[in-house]
C-alpha cells in the first residue's frame, strides 16, 4: 500500500471493509464463489476444468470477466471524471451493487453475482493515478506480504519501527467487513446486498466531501 494521508487511509480501510462485506455475502449466497477474491475464483476455474464441472467453470469464468470489466469501467470513470475521479468511481460501485441486489432479488440471480464482482473490480480505481492502482482495495495477499516484510524489517532494525501498522489496519478492515457481511447474511439473507449498496452510497458521500487533490 502506498503511503496515504490519515484521512485517505481511513477511507481506504472503510473501502476494504466494504469489499470484505460483499465478498462474505457472495461466498455465503453463491456456494463458495467470491466477489472480490479472484485468486479463489481462478482456483475454482482450474479445478472445474480438470474435473469437467461445466456449471462451475462457467460461473468462475463469468466472475473473472465481470471483475476485469469492473476494473475497466472504474478506470474509464476515473479518467473521464478528472479531479472528481473518486466519487465518480464510488458512484459506479454503488450503482453496480444496487443492480446486483435487484438481480439477486428478482432475477437473473447469476447476473447479480457477476455485478458484485464488477463492483469490486471498479472499487480498485478509487485510489488510482496515471493508469496505476495506488491501493488495491479488494485483495489481501499483497497486504499480508507487505505486513510480514515490514514487520521483519522492524524486528531487524531496518527502516521504520512501525512501518507495518498501516497494512495490519487495512487487513483488519477487510476482516471486519467479512464478519459483518457473514452476520448480515445470516440475519437477512440476500437482502444484505442492499446494505452493501447503502454503505457504498454513504462512502460516496464521504469521498465527495474530501478535497479533490487530497
Amino acid at each position: 500500500m502506498q503511503r496515504l494521508p490519515v484521512p485517505l487511509l481511513l477511507v481506504a480501510v472503510l473501502l476494504a471493509a466494504l469489499a470484505g462485506f460483499v465478498d462474505a455475502v457472495a461466498f455465503s449466497s453463491f456456494a463458495g464463489f467470491f466477489a472480490s477474491f479472484m485468486s479463489g475464483n481462478t482456483t475454482r476455474l482450474g479445478v472445474a476444468v480438470a474435473s469437467g464441472l461445466q456449471a462451475e467453470m462457467r460461473t468462475a469464468a463469468a466472475l473473472l470477466l465481470g471483475f476485469v470489466s469492473g476494473v475497466m469501467g472504474g478506470a474509464i470513470a476515473a479518467r473521464a471524471a478528472g479531479m472528481r475521479a473518486r466519487e465518480a468511481v464510488m458512484l459506479l460501485v454503488t450503482t453496480l451493487l444496487a443492480l446486483a441486489a435487484l438481480c439477486v432479488g428478482f432475477g437473473p440471480r447469476q447476473l447479480g453475482l457477476v455485478l458484485l464482482a464488477a463492483a469490486m473490480g471498479a472499487e480498485n480505481a478509487v485510489f488510482s493515478g496515471n493508469g496505476e492502482v495506488r491501493v488495491g482495495l479488494t485483495y489481501m495477499t499483497g497486504t499480508l506480504v507487505r505486513f510480514g516484510q515490514r514487520l521483519a524489517d522492524a524486528l531487524m532494525g531496518v527502516g521504520g519501527r512501525l512501518g507495518w501498522w498501516r497494512d495490519l489496519l487495512f487487513w483488519g478492515g477487510f476482516v471486519f467487513g467479512t464478519v459483518g457481511g457473514a452476520g448480515a447474511f445470516q440475519l437477512i439473507g440476500d437482502l444484505a446486498i442492499w446494505i452493501a449498496a447503502l454503505l457504498a452510497g454513504l462512502l460516496t458521500l464521504l469521498v465527495a466531501r474530501m478535497p479533490a487533490d487530497a
